[in-house]
């Protein structure tokens, strides 16, 4: 019964982060919710006993792919011009 409301719990997460990730405007955001996906993703890996899957799961798409969107985000974010700057033009 326990193993089923952690099921449940953790379903509902991860489909809220997923849901969070498409629907979400700021990109940052966004990344911060596929990360939440992907960690939710490996507790179920762990549920099935296949540890050694939620590990890599773990080490190359949470340590590796978001790091490497992170950066994306933060190196392609342009500065937008406050209302001063505008005026001032």
């Amino acid at each position: 019964m326990l193993e089923t409301i952690a099921f449940a719990a953790f379903a509902l997460v991860t489909l809220l982060s997923a849901l969070g990730v498409v629907l979400l405007e700021e990109p940052w955001h966004a990344a911060l919710m596929l990360g939440v996906a992907l960690m939710s993703i490996a507790v179920h890996f762990v549920m099935l006993a296949a540890e050694f899957v939620a590990m890599m799961q773990i080490l190359v798409y949470v340590g590796g792919v978001l790091v490497l969107i992170t950066f994306a985000v933060m190196l392609t974010q342009r500065d937008e011009p406050t209302s001063e700057e505008v005026v001032q033009t």
